[in-house]
């Protein structure tokens, strides 16, 4: 599977990018808003755990790679997590420090975003992150979430929770079309429903 932006390629992740995912995950800096960074071990079952998402689900987080070279920068994708006690979509993404600060997490997001809400049935996409991560905060935002909720959690101290609504989405799409401001060209579709 492939979404295509016009920067990146979002694919599936497989053994052979532990080396780049763990330039991501072992970054102290990149990692500074979760409990630890990751080992060896951790990126390994990472990717694992992302490989058995896809045969389960039918998505997982994706590796991002820069379209021009097919380098992997990070990942971005759609999982299932427990937000504030429920199971719920949520888009996540995380990018390389030297990939930061140009856009890359937003744009994969946005594409992750229309094919969730065009490839499943679910009615709203959540993305949530501790509550001091405001870069995530902040890409959550671009791709049209707005804030719901801060919850008190043992991880996080407080856990901000951010959503869009399909009505939402397809609001913002009729409003790009109309404008002729459409910028990202999924080509990947899926038979899946959800």
């Amino acid at each position: 599977m492939v979404l295509k932006t016009k920067r990146l390629l979002l694919r599936e992740m497989n053994p052979n990018d532990y080396q780049a995912l763990f330039l991501v995950f072992g970054d102290p800096e990149t990692m500074r808003h979760y409990l630890h960074t990751f080992d060896g071990q951790h990126v390994k079952d990472w990717i694992e755990r992302n490989m058995n998402r896809y045969q389960k689900d039918g998505f997982g987080l994706w590796a991002v790679c820069l379209k021009e070279t097919g380098e992997l920068i990070g990942d971005c994708g759609l999982t299932l997590q427990n937000i504030h006690g429920e199971i719920l979509p949520e888009i996540g993404y995380h990018i390389r420090r030297d990939c930061q600060r140009k856009g890359y997490a937003g744009e994969a997001a946005k594409a992750v975003r229309d094919w969730a809400f065009r490839n499943t049935d679910y009615p709203t996409l959540y993305s949530y992150c501790k509550y001091t991560n405001v870069p995530s905060i902040k890409t959550a935002e671009s791709i049209g979430m707005h804030f719901i909720c801060e919850y008190p959690d043992e991880t996080n101290g407080a856990t901000h929770v951010s959503s869009i609504s399909r009505e939402e989405w397809l609001n913002e799409i009729t409003e790009n079309h109309r404008t002729g401001n459409g910028e990202y060209n999924n080509e990947y579709k899926s038979t899946r429903r959800h």
